[in-house]
């Protein structure tokens, strides 16, 4: 059956964000002060990774930094990690999109594929990088202990992939801010298999 070997991925929303809570995508506002103390406690004493890896946008990327340094792991960034792309709703808070597109949260949140903000970015593109990028870090850190330090979408489309949920369905996943969701991937030989361990939960 060939060598067995499992990879485990912790997957860690940033904290909250300058601003509050708005549809960023894109979107490059830096942690709150409330947001940083929301990933450190997250993390707290907890050293278990060989590699981080992160979003680029610097929500995710100065944390990750900081938790590189303080245990002296490698580090690097994706542009594939990036939330998805709002479009015209970037930046906006939920009463903002309400006020200029009337019942357009309800009919994305029921039909994404159908119902895309003007310009935005598809659902099944999205997808489509971050499971690009799950598969390139399988190969790369087989074996490991992962963290990647991204956002709600990323957990979402994670636990979609890993569990065959279609992914229609992502916006039913509740992911917290600075919530971690565990995955771990047993190997044995060609074969690969998923299991969430916990989501959007803590290390204790």
């Amino acid at each position: 059956m060939g060598d067995y070997k499992t990879t485990t991925i912790d997957l860690m929303r940033h904290g909250e964000p300058v601003g509050g809570r708005r549809y960023r995508g894109h979107k490059d506002d830096p942690l709150s002060e409330t947001g940083w103390q929301q990933m450190r406690e997250a993390v707290a004493h907890h050293k278990p990774w060989d590699v981080v890896i992160s979003s680029p946008l610097s929500r995710c990327a100065a944390f990750a930094n900081e938790l590189a340094q303080r245990h002296g792991l490698s580090l690097s960034f994706d542009e594939r990690l990036k939330e998805i792309s709002w479009g015209d709703w970037e930046g906006r808070t939920p009463h903002e999109i309400h006020e200029k597109y009337p019942d357009a949260l309800p009919r994305y949140w029921s039909n994404p594929h159908q119902h895309v903000p003007p310009r935005a970015e598809r659902i099944g593109d999205f997808r489509e990088r971050i499971v690009s990028a799950w598969n390139d870090l399988l190969a790369q850190h087989s074996g490991k202990h992962l963290i990647i330090i991204g956002h709600a979408g990323v957990t979402r489309v994670a636990v979609c992939h890993s569990l065959n949920i279609p992914i229609e369905n992502m916006f039913r996943t509740q992911v917290a801010y600075a919530a971690i969701t565990r995955i771990e991937i047993e190997h044995r030989g060609s074969l690969s298999y998923h299991k969430l361990i916990h989501h959007s939960g803590s290390l204790d």
